[in-house]
């Protein structure tokens, strides 16, 4: 039990070091974004109250609350510093909430606002900088809560539980995890709307709506259809989103609009889809798929078996 709980604080011992270590890098970086550029911009007045919220939204704030945590530290009071840091990882998912808007307003102000673009690249020729872009460091805080996540499950891991800051400690752990999940499902929301947008570009016209909310996306590529009456194969393009399954052809492509887009063929709702194997369990060359819907039955032929064994995966797996 000694040997133990000996092993147990070496491990914490030097978790702690690391997190503070790191803590500082963190503050340091986020000082330069401070220093050289919120406080300068709001005494020049280059940017608009509304628009320097925007692109910094609470950094502020973060700042203060893990130079507030830095001092706890330093001073070895792990349970209480993070007890008192906890109610600010809100700050955290609203900071992340707000990055997407913030890039786009940045972009924006360096288009439209001749002194706002100057101002910045004198900003980031500075040696403390060391080249790198104020692009580069707006996602910082979002870097960090997945760092306190990893941190503090080792630190809860290596704490014996009849310690005083056992219970400081699992209930930061808690509060981290909420927040790096919310955090998490902000960018998958955000990244799927992105993919919804592609697919929606890539093909012709409007009449597919693929933009549509609770849609997600889970994969794409290219499939051989059998037809039912025999004759040859036709390669189409499938797209399978948690609830359809569309297939399209490529546009002519000597077309003046639409050479590079996809032309819609059929949307098939996935509720009432029944998904089997057809070949392809054996360690054949490529398999077949058969999937039914109620007046339609569609014949799926690959040549690569990998591929057709995902594509199963995938359609059973949203069928569900």
């Amino acid at each position: 039990v000694e040997e133990q709980r000996a092993r147990w604080e070496r491990k914490r011992s030097r978790t702690a070091k690391e997190l503070l270590k790191t803590e500082y890098k963190y503050l340091e970086q986020l000082d330069l974004v401070m220093t050289f550029f919120v406080k300068i911009l709001k005494a020049k007045g280059t940017l608009k109250p509304a628009v320097l919220e925007t692109i910094f939204g609470p950094l502020e704030s973060i700042y203060l609350a893990s130079h507030a945590l830095s001092l706890h530290l330093e001073r070895g009071n792990l349970g209480q510093g993070l007890e008192n840091f906890c109610p600010n990882l809100e700050l955290y998912g609203h900071y992340v909430e707000n990055l997407e808007q913030a890039n786009k307003v940045l972009k924006e102000q360096l288009r439209k606002n001749k002194s706002f673009r100057r101002f910045k690249k004198l900003q980031e020729t500075r040696p403390q900088f060391q080249g790198r872009k104020l692009e580069d460091l707006l996602p910082l805080p979002l870097q960090r809560l997945h760092q306190y996540n990893h941190f503090l499950r080792d630190l809860l891991e290596n704490t014996s539980p009849e310690s005083a800051d056992y219970q400081k400690l699992a209930k930061a752990v808690k509060s981290v995890s909420e927040v790096s999940d919310w955090a998490q499902d902000i960018i998958c929301k955000r990244e799927n709307s992105l993919q919804l947008l592609r697919v929606q570009k890539l093909l012709k016209g409007r009449k597919t709506q693929v933009l549509t909310p609770g849609r997600w996306y889970i994969r794409e590529g290219w499939l051989l259809v059998v037809p039912s009456k025999g004759g040859e194969l036709k390669r189409r393009m499938f797209f399978l989103f948690s609830d359809i399954f569309i297939a399209t052809k490529p546009c002519h492509p000597l077309h003046l609009l639409n050479s590079n887009k996809l032309a819609c063929q059929a949307v098939y709702p996935l509720h009432q889809c029944v998904v089997e194997k057809v070949f392809g369990h054996t360690q054949s060359q490529g398999g077949l798929l058969s999937l039914s819907f109620p007046h339609k039955t569609l014949l799926l032929m690959s040549s690569d078996q990998q591929d057709i064994n995902d594509w199963y995966q995938s359609l059973t797996a949203a069928v569900r």
